[in-house]
């Protein structure tokens, strides 16, 4: 069924048009509607495919979920750095990431947060990028203080508290006790974050 150019690079450069469109396709199910509940039949059926297609993405449904989670948050990283500004003082840069990561992840439904949480393979992944994007919010408040921009505060400390809250978010913790999604939840700490530390 996928085999409609034949020969070369054409039928290479289709069959991965093809995978990533289907992982765009099966990521953007999974966002709306979460995974745990759906068997492979229903994703197939969702997708319009055969089952045989998505064992050309990942040989096990569980493989299939962990793959469209990372296929996820490569999307993510892309599109947070297509909205940081070069150039822009570091507390610019710290809202616009933030920020960014809120919108990229506003998607998600609560259903699909949900899901990523109780599965531990797919929880590793938003774990790991919530690692890196702490990381990089910590390289940005060093730099702020070293450029004055921020009060002289323990940059460690203060990305320690930004690393808590993500994680925070990404268990769940903070929309179980406020009520927030994950989005959302990623703008108010940006807010606090940036007002807090700012000289």
């Amino acid at each position: 069924m996928d085999q409609l150019i034949v020969g070369g690079a054409r039928a290479r450069t289709f069959a991965t048009a093809r995978r990533g469109q289907l992982f765009d396709q099966l990521t953007d199910l999974f966002l709306a509607e979460g995974f745990a509940h759906l068997t492979l039949d229903d994703i197939a059926a969702r997708l319009r495919c055969s089952k045989s297609t998505l064992y050309t993405l990942a040989g096990s449904k569980e493989q299939l979920v962990r793959a469209s989670t990372v296929h996820f948050f490569r999307r993510v990283t892309d599109q947070v750095a297509a909205a940081v500004p070069e150039g822009a003082s570091a507390r610019e840069r710290i809202v616009a990431y933030l920020t960014a990561v809120g919108v990229a992840l506003a998607p998600g439904s609560d259903q699909f947060m949900a899901d990523v949480a109780a599965f531990e393979p797919a929880r590793e992944v938003y774990e790991q990028n919530t690692s890196i994007a702490a990381t990089h919010v910590h390289e940005l408040i060093v730099e702020g203080v070293e450029a004055g921009e921020f009060r002289g505060v323990d940059a460690a400390f203060a990305a320690d508290l930004t690393a808590t809250m993500m994680v925070r978010i990404q268990n769940r913790g903070v929309a179980e006790s406020t009520g927030l999604g994950d989005g959302e939840a990623y703008r108010e700490l940006a807010a606090i974050l940036t007002a807090g530390i700012r000289v």
